[in-house]
């Protein structure tokens, strides 16, 4: 990376199963504590970059004039904030720019395009990986019960009701062998976070320092997918390369990852992960998951926050609340959801278009 971005403050509503009945307040309120968690006044922030369900530009802009950011420059971008950190760190990387605040605000639930036919790939793939590495059908569970008993502690997290391993398998089928509780659902909520340059959190900031030591974006265009699996089908193999692409950029490897946030979309999607990400070899995550080292005690926690299986499925936010859950982590500040001695961070995320964008963070 070309100049070293840093994460000075961050804040977040908390999330909901219904449309934001009055997002401009919300985003006037969550924008001044992301600004008073920095130690920063609006006249500090250059530009802000959001992502917006349907709030229209307009409103974006009455809605930050109530934190006196009305002056200040809106790249309102399309309503994905997978994109949103990745053209941020550009910026701030190539000397563009020294603050910038990104804004997500999911203040309508999001429509799951293709549903009837991504479905039927997820149970494809599902059963695929089922029949090649003998896993059990509980393992999938497993994943969704822990998502749970991470959600217990996230007052933000929507769906915070603790399940047993029974409860999950005995839920409706969506995609066979997966379960209602195994699939993030579409939610709305308002997040914010303020990245800088290295030089400007020196001369700013009074907390603890997060700095973003590497960051990797492939799309599906960028790489070939293996003939004829399933698992192409759903992006394994974009997950694969922005992995390498990002461990190489840091010079550290999955090892060395203590606490994760990943694109949890379904308990299908978090198990390839732990594979695609090196956190396991392939074939060997059912090993993982009954070894617990996916959670508190293991060599790795994923998704403290409970992910999007709990916090649910807001695109346009869903990706801030990934780094904030890991800034607050890193910074020491996750309370009983704390990982000990949290010091390097990944998240995660995939865009609508199946744009992937992996994030290495570290404790300064």
């Amino acid at each position: 990376m070309q100049r070293c971005v840093n994460v000075i403050g961050v804040d977040m509503s908390a999330f909901s199963p219904a449309p934001l009945l009055d997002p401009t307040v919300l985003v006037g309120d969550t924008v001044r504590r992301a600004l008073v968690d920095a130690g920063l006044a609006a006249g500090d922030v250059g530009t802000v970059f959001a992502a917006s369900g349907l709030m229209e530009t307009g409103a974006l802009q009455r809605a930050l004039e109530l934190t006196g950011l009305g002056p200040v420059p809106l790249r309102h971008l399309a309503a994905d904030s997978c994109s949103l950190l990745h053209q941020a760190c550009q910026a701030i990387e190539a000397g563009q720019a020294e603050c910038i605040l990104l804004l997500g605000v999911q203040d309508a639930l999001a429509t799951l395009p293709d549903l009837d036919s991504t479905l039927g790939q997820l149970a494809t793939a599902a059963r695929e990986y089922m029949v090649r590495y003998r896993t059990r059908r509980e393992t999938f569970a497993m994943v969704a019960v822990k998502a749970r008993q991470h959600a217990l502690c996230n007052s933000e997290a929507v769906f915070r009701q603790e399940l047993s391993l029974d409860q999950v398998l005995e839920a409706p089928v969506i995609a066979g062998p997966l379960t209602h509780p195994q699939f993030a659902w579409p939610t709305c909520g308002v997040a914010a976070v303020l990245l800088c340059s290295r030089e400007f959190a020196r001369r700013r900031a009074s907390g603890p320092g997060v700095r973003i030591i590497a960051q990797a974006r492939v799309t599906p265009q960028q790489v070939s997918l293996g003939a004829g699996l399933a698992f192409s089908a759903i992006g394994y193999e974009v997950n694969v390369a922005a992995a390498q692409d990002l461990y190489e950029q840091a010079g550290w490897g999955p090892q060395d990852v203590g606490v994760c946030e990943l694109h949890d979309s379904s308990t299908l999607a978090e198990l390839l992960l732990y594979e695609a990400l090196g956190f396991c070899a392939e074939g060997s995550a059912e090993k993982l998951v009954e070894d617990g080292d996916n959670t508190y005690g293991g060599n790795l926690v994923v998704n403290p926050s409970g992910g999007l299986l709990s916090l649910g499925r807001a695109p346009s936010a869903g990706g801030l609340a990934q780094c904030i859950e890991l800034v607050r982590h890193l910074r020491g500040r996750a309370g009983q959801r704390q990982v000990a001695n949290a010091n390097i961070a990944l998240q995660h995320q995939v865009g609508t278009d199946g744009t992937v964008v992996a994030t290495l963070y570290q404790r300064e």
